[in-house]
């Protein structure tokens, strides 16, 4: 069945917009009578049926209805240094949205390569990623920020930074708090500098291990979304 999402959904009668309704009658040939599902991004899951098959504005009826479809016993936030290759960031926003995640946020650290990213193409490869893997939560998308910016950010939870330097760091089934909310900081190629694992330290963060194998980036922030999501089942 295929999947749109509709964050401004309201109501049982719906009208697709018009990028959607386009899509929805001249590439997937979808006509009056036939079944589609709808997702809000913030858990809403619907069932409808298409009673105007119109490539500027194609209406709905929604017949079936749930509330907190998917949702996880745990919250998990990833700021992550976006990579220097875009290619990289949006390979990891897409498989970490299939895999299960709440929150990212890019940081500017001392060793980053790429200083800006442009949100917009972020949240389309996402949005794609919801409805791929028939998700009814979208993940937030937050603007970039500064590695300094982040550590003053209020977080209720458990704060946790993977690194690879020769310091004491706790395996994930050691120190992962399952059914909590999670912040896990992953570094740019070149690793966080000794001075932001100790601004990080200082602020609450656990050091965590990823293994014993030097990850990229993308890699090790996959991985954290990983080890988050199967502690938690």
């Amino acid at each position: 069945m295929h999947i749109f999402y509709t964050p401004d959904f309201i109501a049982e009668a719906y009208t697709l917009s018009e990028e959607e309704s386009k899509h929805a009658v001249r590439v997937l040939r979808l006509q009056a009578g036939d079944e589609v599902v709808l997702v809000d991004g913030k858990g809403g899951y619907y069932k409808a049926r298409i009673l105007e098959a119109n490539p500027k504005r194609t209406h709905l009826q929604v017949f079936q209805a749930q509330q907190e479809f998917g949702k996880r016993n745990h919250y998990l936030h990833i700021a992550v240094a976006p990579t220097k290759n875009i290619e990289r960031m949006e390979w990891f926003l897409e498989k970490a949205t299939e895999m299960g995640i709440d929150e990212i946020t890019p940081i500017i650290c001392e060793r980053s390569e790429r200083k800006e990213v442009k949100s917009e193409r972020l949240n389309k490869i996402i949005t794609s990623a919801v409805k791929q893997s028939i998700k009814a939560y979208h993940p937030q998308l937050n603007e970039a920020i500064s590695f300094k910016k982040l550590l003053a950010q209020p977080f209720e939870g458990q704060k946790l930074i993977a690194h690879c330097m020769d310091d004491e760091r706790s395996p994930s089934k050691q120190i992962i708090q399952a059914n909590n909310r999670h912040l896990i900081l992953i570094g740019p190629e070149g690793d966080f500098t000794p001075t932001e694992l100790a601004m990080a330290k200082k602020s609450g963060f656990l050091p965590l291990s990823l293994g014993e194998s030097r990850l990229r980036t993308e890699t090790a922030a996959l991985a954290a979304c990983f080890e988050i999501n199967f502690l938690n089942r």
